[in-house]
């Protein structure tokens, strides 16, 4: 069982409070089209700690995000949609001369989701420790970011001493691995990225390909499929690499296996499997957002990690049914009517 939150904690004003890379994303409307062949797309709102914090909100957590958005229309749409949900981003800079990036994605299910990210100059990237202390990161149960954070200057600083205010909080810190190959100029320098704040760090999510990138040290494991960022292949033994996280810092490690569900990972401890829920897939893009959002959830609620990574399973499988990432994530009536008729919890 996990530790309930103490009464000091239980009376902060957030549940969750994420960090991180937001963005406008534009979706293939033709499904299965090659991308040279796609017409149209739709325009939704991105980005991995956003889209968490938008997931988190729409359970009922009361979830904030620090981000940061150009002065820009693009910038408008997102801060409109997130105003909508009622994420609270009044700590989120507009920052001059910097845009609000942006993502277009084909869809060709099963497995080619080619994705393309516009983050030139992009406002997330320039987070600076000042908009940390401006933001009570340290007023919240859990503080999640994600690893592409640490991809450039000054957000990386940022995030390193956001991580730490958080932790001398008492907060849980959250890191969501996040590897995103194009963001990085070397895969090495992303594992040497990873490996700098496990210090700081209590859980760490990421998907098997994650979990060795972070700890890589040859260039040569990593493989990109299909011109798909987001389907980044990294050779390396993964138990070990787990392990070596562990020891560093971090005291659950929570693998993403896709349709198999997830891995528990704990120091000393034999790694528990968690089944997933089948579904015909539409879109992968987004799916472990939302798997962190329902985990998260359980964690706040004081739920055992089974049932925790269970209810993140099953968010993680309605989103992949549906076109978008953030204005897909389910509600709370929405994935335990979808558990409730397939076993539950």
């Amino acid at each position: 069982m996990m530790n309930q939150a103490s009464p000091q904690q239980a009376q902060r004003t957030y549940d969750t409070f994420h960090m991180g890379r937001s963005c406008m994303d534009l979706y293939s409307n033709d499904v299965g089209a090659e991308f040279i062949h796609i017409k149209s797309f739709a325009a939704y709102v991105g980005g991995s700690p956003t889209n968490m914090s938008v997931g988190c909100r729409r359970l009922g957590l009361k979830a904030a995000l620090l981000t940061a958005f150009g002065k820009d229309p693009v910038g408008d749409f997102v801060t409109h949609f997130l105003n909508r949900e009622r994420v609270d981003i009044r700590f989120s800079p507009r920052k001059t001369g910097r845009h609000t990036s942006l993502v277009i994605m084909g869809i060709e299910p099963p497995d080619r989701f080619p994705i393309v990210f516009y983050r030139d100059n992009c406002a997330d990237v320039a987070l600076e420790i000042g908009d940390v202390l401006a933001a009570p990161i340290h007023d919240s149960l859990v503080f999640e970011f994600a690893g592409t954070n640490l991809s450039g200057e000054p957000s990386r600083s940022a995030t390193l001493y956001a991580a730490e205010l958080a932790r001398k909080a008492g907060n849980t810190v959250v890191l969501d691995l996040d590897f995103r190959p194009d963001q990085w100029y070397d895969p090495r320098a992303y594992g040497a990225a990873m490996r700098s704040i496990l210090h700081s760090v209590d859980i760490v999510l990421g998907t098997e390909d994650e979990i060795n990138a972070a700890l890589l040290s040859e260039p040569d494991s990593v493989r990109v499929t299909h011109s798909q960022i987001t389907d980044a292949r990294v050779s390396g033994n993964t138990a070990d690499h787990v392990k070596t996280i562990l020891d560093r810092g971090p005291r659950i490690v929570v693998e993403k296996r896709g349709k198999y569900g997830c891995r528990i990972h704990k120091r000393d401890n034999p790694p528990e499997d968690v089944e997933g829920f089948p579904v015909t897939v539409q879109n992968i893009l987004g799916a472990g957002d939302a798997f962190g959002a329902g985990f998260l959830y359980g964690y706040v609620k004081g739920w055992d990690l089974r049932k925790s990574a269970r209810l993140g399973n099953a968010c993680g499988a309605i989103v992949v049914t549906r076109h978008g990432c953030s204005i897909s994530m389910p509600t709370l009536e929405e994935v335990m009517n979808f558990v409730s008729e397939r076993g539950g919890l």
